[in-house]
């Protein structure tokens, strides 16, 4: 199974075409894929209990009864993930933060027994109104992936100016996630397909 977490509050956005994109190239390549959207799901922000950390250092989990610990368990049995957020201001959604620093705090420092070390994550940020603001937006996803262990694997930055094509390159990257598809380049390293 492969997870998809979208983060925004606009069922018919572009956030929401970049999860449907790489559902159906998952599953287009025979996989089997879950859209999580956390604008539906119960995500409340870090409380920063007792002295700053607390169970989340200690016990690896969060003392806030909501979807976080699903998420965690989901992760930790997807064999592949998608992060897809909106870009406010430059960064990810406010949901997309609230899971992203949460998550962190009980998996960072479990180093390669996080929940997701070592999987590849392919991270995308939709940037709808001004177009500006994906490299920040993907920067921040990125250091998030470091974070916890994981593997950032394709950075996708995707504005209505640029729709169309990104969609269909998200759509190849759930399909390559599946197939893991390579090739060797003149000096014999592996190199990833790219679509046509």
């Amino acid at each position: 199974m492969y997870a998809i977490i979208t983060s925004s509050p606009n069922t018919d956005g572009l956030t929401a075409a970049c999860g449907k994109a790489a559902l159906r190239g998952i599953e287009n390549s025979g996989g089997t894929g879950q859209i999580i959207d956390l604008c539906r799901e119960k995500i409340e922000s870090c409380l920063t209990c007792e002295d700053g950390w607390g169970e989340c250092i200690r016990e690896n989990r969060c003392v806030i009864d909501d979807c976080l610990p699903m998420l965690q368990e989901t992760l930790k049995e997807a064999e592949g993930i998608f992060l897809i957020t909106p870009v406010y201001f430059g960064q990810p959604s406010e949901h997309m933060k609230y899971f992203c620093d949460r998550f962190r705090r009980c998996e960072a420092f479990r180093k390669e027994k996080s929940s997701v070390a070592g999987k590849k994550i392919n991270l995308v940020a939709a940037a709808g109104g001004s177009g500006n603001g994906t490299v920040s937006c993907l920067s921040e996803l990125e250091t998030w992936c470091r974070h916890v262990s994981a593997v950032p694997f394709e950075r996708i930055g995707i504005t209505r100016y640029n729709r169309d094509q990104m969609l269909k390159f998200i759509e190849w990257a759930g399909a390559d996630m599946v197939a893991s598809g390579t090739l060797k380049n003149s000096g014999g390293s592996v190199i990833p397909l790219r679509p046509k």
